[in-house]
């Protein structure tokens, strides 16, 4: 059954991502759990599988433009999917519910803290990634690496892929045009999405009526507001945003 607030949610999200490209999770998650009081296992799970499902759309578009650079995909997905799948094991083996809900919000409020550093530094992340346009390319294992990483903090998370990937692809691949890099990113998110939200789906952590609800609003949402991308004044949307993740961020770690 479509719950109207649960939609509605969705919509305004899907709104704030088509304008501003901030990741779903980032403000999604946090919603579901202190607007709605999801059990924060549940929120990750139906929010991995709603992001998995929303960015397959966008990384179709950015492929069928030759965007996406696939050779970084690949190597982001060689370390995140395996660093998912363990992250899962041990989530779900060897701690209770009860210590896993304190483990995901507060690994929840560290990543939407560190979000809100990368939205407001992202201009200067540009600048520092075009004065590096000439500089040596970086050892193929550091975006493994960086893969790793981001499969274990989307994880626990639902966060990461989107902002925190684009800020170390900067550093890593300077000599691409951050179109390519912002289309690998997303394209490196579908499977990683899919792949964590199939694992809290299996240990009955997704909720499959909320995630209708989500999408039934989100899906039009990311469409509204992508086409209104560049008329609002984006510097602004941004910093609003970075305050405002760093607010719920700091309450997710008191949670």
């Amino acid at each position: 059954m479509v719950q109207l607030t649960q939609s509605l949610s969705g919509f305004i999200v899907g709104v704030l991502v088509g304008l501003t490209g901030v990741g779903g999770g980032s403000l999604m998650t946090p919603i579901l759990v202190l607007l709605f009081g999801i059990h924060p296992a549940t929120a990750v799970g139906t929010d991995l599988l709603h992001a998995a499902i929303t960015k397959t759309g966008a990384t179709w578009v950015y492929a069928q433009r030759g965007d996406v650079e696939w050779r970084i995909t690949g190597l982001l997905a060689a370390g995140s999917l395996p660093a998912s799948v363990l992250t899962l094991v041990v989530l779900h083996h060897f701690t209770q519910r009860l210590t896993s809900s304190k483990i995901l919000t507060a690994t929840l409020g560290f990543a939407l803290l560190l979000t809100a550093c990368s939205l407001i530094w992202r201009a200067r992340l540009r600048r520092l990634s075009r004065e590096r346009h000439d500089a040596p390319p970086r050892h193929p294992a550091l975006t493994v690496v960086t893969g790793a990483v981001l499969g274990v903090l989307v994880t626990l998370s639902s966060v990461g892929a989107g902002a925190l990937g684009i800020a170390a692809l900067l550093f890593l691949h300077a000599r691409l045009p951050v179109v390519r890099l912002v289309a690998a990113d997303l394209a490196h998110a579908v499977p990683l999405t899919l792949v964590a939200g199939i694992g809290y789906w299996l240990f009955g952590d997704v909720n499959g009526s909320l995630l209708g609800s989500l999408l039934v609003g989100s899906l039009p949402g990311i469409y509204l507001g992508s086409r209104f991308a560049g008329r609002l004044p984006e510097r602004m949307l941004r910093l609003l945003l970075a305050v405002m993740l760093l607010l719920v961020g700091g309450r997710l770690l008191l949670y």
